[in-house]
């Protein structure tokens, strides 16, 4: 069940799959499985096992453990007292010690085997990636996973005692332990590399223990949310130990405690920190409010008397708080908190097709019903998409700029058929087809495939094509042709001044040169074969043709 590690390795494969084998078949499959381990990780409850420290002191065991501690991994829903006797099973002769603090020397020293175990808590160490707050679904696996920092809390008495209340003088003695390698890895048990120890007011016991039971509260209140169907009881259990005072005796005992003017007088560097927990203890209540809903709403009617007390006690408790230390709320619903996607995201995947911005092709498509929209482009010539800042526009700003295009379209339309009937009466007299001429003036890049046409022809044509586009008109007609419609796509310019072959733009004849002989509409390998026949050199005169 250890999803992230599997995801992990998948996404490995996925790029060999992809990119080096380019199987598509197993890629698909992969990602397949991917899916399902994302949802496993969001939805599935996994259990969450125990750590132990185990110490092998004395002489006789062998030397690679032989006063060592190591941490070793429980198996699922094992208890402490399973693990022991699996371990002593290893070493039947072995004395299990009855202190969890470090033995002296003589243990050290002695012939005998002695065997020392206690349950640790891994400390979370969460990955770089996680640099704003997520789901404690997520969160959960690296509680217990990838871990490398143990610690161990004992708690201590100081001063003097207090049977009315034993939080005031209570220290806590905490060791860490870290290991050489992270656990799990190869192996379920790893050696301590250090140990250090660290000591814990009794106020920053109290501020530790209010916070670990607020994150409790909470991600037991997010695992509802979550998943509906989940037992009821956990929750009972812990939001009636906390509201209910005969039970554990709530928050009372830290007020007692720290809470004086005696306290306040003779600590006075702890204000700070009786502050933070005056505010934990307010923030409390939002979070007992939202599990004591949820628990309302699935209670059975065989707890309903049971649920009524609860709540009862809650409003007292409740009352009090926010009287003292003020009111604190959470976001409706704890959305924010349950890590779920951000409703605008949601939005934007879900968001009917109708409401999108559309591009330029998709709106004149639309509006012209899979006419083109301009005159001389062909069908399957693509509208240019909009720039990025265009999407933003309301849809009524793109209708607004669609009528305006389609005017200027009509205009355009108008006077380049007025210039197509003037480009015929040209060249009728030429008796040059319109398949040749479009042939010649190229409207779209030649293929790859096919040959190149060599460089003199090129500006026998580039001549050509100008001679068509800028000769002057009969007497008859006053009128100049213009040049060739916007969207016909040139390869080529030609400038006024450019002199081709020698000869200048004056030294032109008035008449153009014929094509080349083609074997075949397709055909561009005889183009170097009929070089004679299109030097401009030696073009034939004005009114002689040369028939293919």
């Amino acid at each position: 069940q250890m999803w992230e590690e599997a995801i992990a390795l998948g996404k490995e494969l996925a790029e060999q799959y992809e990119n080096e084998m380019f199987d598509y078949e197993q890629l698909s499959e992969l990602l397949r499985k991917q899916a399902q381990f994302y949802e496993n990780i969001v939805k599935v409850i996994r259990p969450k096992p125990d750590y132990f420290a185990v110490g092998y002191y004395g002489q006789g065991f062998p030397t690679f453990i032989r006063n060592k501690v190591f941490i070793y991994r429980g198996k699922e829903y094992e208890r402490r007292e399973d693990f022991e006797a699996r371990l002593l099973t290893q070493f039947p002769n072995a004395e299990k010690m009855k202190t969890t603090s470090p033995p002296g020397d003589d243990i050290k020293t002695s012939s005998g085997q002695y065997i020392q175990c206690f349950t640790v808590k891994p400390k979370l160490d969460l990955p770089s990636k996680f640099h704003r707050p997520v789901s404690e679904q997520i969160v959960s696996f690296y509680r217990v996973n990838e871990v490398q920092r143990f610690e161990y809390s004992r708690p201590v008495r100081r001063g003097e005692k207090n049977p009315d209340n034993e939080f005031a003088n209570m220290w806590i003695e905490r060791t860490i332990y870290v290991t050489a390698y992270k656990l799990p890895g190869i192996l379920r048990w790893f050696e301590v590399k250090s140990v250090f120890m660290v000591e814990i007011s009794p106020l920053e016991n109290a501020i530790e223990t209010m916070q670990l039971t607020n994150d409790k509260i909470n991600n037991m209140v997010q695992q509802h949310l979550n998943d509906p169907n989940l037992p009821i009881n956990p929750l009972s259990m812990l939001l009636n130990g906390i509201v209910d005072p005969a039970v554990m005796g709530g928050f009372a005992n830290y007020e007692k405690a720290f809470f004086t003017e005696k306290y306040m007088h003779e600590h006075p560097e702890d204000h700070d920190k009786i502050e933070k927990l005056k505010d934990l203890i307010a923030w409390q209540i939002p979070f007992l409010a939202e599990g004591i809903r949820i628990h309302g709403e699935k209670v059975t009617e065989a707890l309903r008397p049971f649920h009524e007390r609860m709540e009862a006690c809650f409003r007292q408790l409740k009352d009090k708080v926010e009287k003292q230390y003020g009111v604190r709320a959470i976001l409706p619903g704890l959305e924010e908190r349950r890590g779920s996607r951000p409703r605008s995201m949601v939005r934007s995947f879900t968001m009917p097709s109708s409401s999108r911005p559309l591009s330029v092709a998709s709106v004149s498509s639309l509006s012209s019903d899979s006419t083109p929209s301009r005159p001389g482009s062909d069908g399957f010539v693509l509208e240019p998409l909009l720039p990025k800042k265009m999407h933003s526009r309301s849809q009524d700003k793109l209708d607004k700029d669609d009528l305006d295009k389609d005017k200027k379209e009509k205009k355009k339309e108008k006077r380049n058929s007025k210039h197509q009937e003037i480009f015929d009466k040209e060249f009728k007299s030429t008796d040059i087809s319109l398949q040749q001429a479009e042939a010649v003036i190229l409207s779209e890049t030649i293929s790859p495939l096919r040959p190149q046409r060599p460089k003199s022809q090129v500006l026998n044509v580039m001549s050509s094509e100008r001679r068509f586009s800028v000769s002057p008109a009969p007497p008859s007609s006053q009128l100049s042709p213009p040049p060739i419609t916007p969207r016909t796509k040139l390869a080529f310019s030609i400038q006024p001044n450019l002199e081709l072959n020698g000869m200048s733009s004056s030294d032109i004849p008035d008449v153009p040169p014929p094509l080349p002989l083609k074997g075949s509409t397709a055909d561009y390998g005889n183009l170097m074969e009929s070089q004679d026949l299109i030097s401009p050199t030696t073009s034939p005169p004005a009114h002689q043709r040369v028939s293919p």
